[in-house]
């Protein structure tokens, strides 16, 4: 959790040079002299360009603060030392080949992560028989599965809603380029090319955000299955030959048990027809 704070001082460190670099100022141009031909106009900063994207650029700005992010926690989040750490792993598999089932119980209990989320649902239903293990198990892997892409599927919005602020942006701009033309004529075509060039700059930056998001989305996806695939893979290599048959009825871990004995069979000798369940 630290981690994750750090990483977003950094990103959000790094957000703040790039602005601070782009208001930078060039050096204004040297005045042309008398009879000299007008010099070129100076480049545009990057600011200057950003500005010229209009307002969409705004929600831009926070879609590629939120994209670089959201690549950064997932990350993160698929590492094998979050989904299933080696210490973990090793610490059951010691439990394991003592038959210390309870004692794997709660050190999963003990030291959450994906791996031994998975592996104490798998150890409590012991008790319960081996199809009782395994559906367990799927449904906590289906659970860890949704808690990751869950974030990661946020990566894919911002690969659709990105281009879209962008051409919203171009079409506003668009109108107003057109609503000047309408109003003072076509004297000067120059300008009307260079207000749709500038207009076209919210379009680019969508694009330019929604190319990493949808790389990365597709990145992290295939990260999590893998990682999904290897818990799933050390879970049944652990429960090989596991002694069902020794451990049936077996209540394992600290989890109350709500189904009690039907109520209605204390009554049974009482009940004048002798059917029970009839009350």
């Amino acid at each position: 959790m630290k981690f994750k704070h750090v990483y977003l001082l950094a990103l959000l460190t790094a957000a703040l040079f790039l602005i601070v670099t782009s208001l930078q100022a060039q050096a204004p141009a040297t005045p042309a002299k008398k009879g000299d031909e007008p010099p070129p106009p100076p480049p545009k900063t990057l600011w200057q360009e950003i500005k010229n994207g209009g307002w969409v650029m705004f929600p831009i700005a926070l879609c590629s603060i939120g994209t670089l992010y959201l690549i950064g926690d997932g990350w993160i989040r698929t590492t094998a030392k979050r989904m299933m750490p080696e210490a973990h792993v090793e610490a059951v598999r010691s439990s394991f080949r003592q038959g210390d089932y309870v004692g794997a119980y709660d050190y999963c209990r003990a030291n959450p992560s994906a791996f031994t989320n998975v592996c104490a649902v798998g150890v409590s239903l012991l008790g319960e028989g081996k199809e009782a293990v395994e559906e367990g198990m799927l449904g906590e892997l289906a659970k860890e599965n949704s808690k990751i892409n869950t974030w990661i599927s946020y990566l894919s919005v911002m690969g659709v809603c990105t281009p879209m602020i962008g051409l919203l942006g171009t079409v506003t701009g668009m109108i107003k380029a057109f609503a000047t033309l309408g109003s003072s004529g076509i004297g000067d075509p120059s300008k009307l090319s260079e207000a749709i060039g500038e207009v076209l700059v919210a379009t680019a930056s969508g694009l330019f955000i929604a190319i990493p998001a949808f790389f990365g989305y597709y990145v992290l996806r295939n990260r999590s299955i893998k990682a999904i695939h290897d818990i799933q893979d050390t879970m049944a290599s652990l429960l090989r030959k596991m002694p069902y048959d020794q451990l049936v009825g077996a209540n394992i871990g600290t989890d109350e048990l709500y189904a009690g004995t039907p109520n209605w069979l204390g009554h049974e000798q009482q009940s004048p027809t002798g059917t029970a369940g009839q009350y």
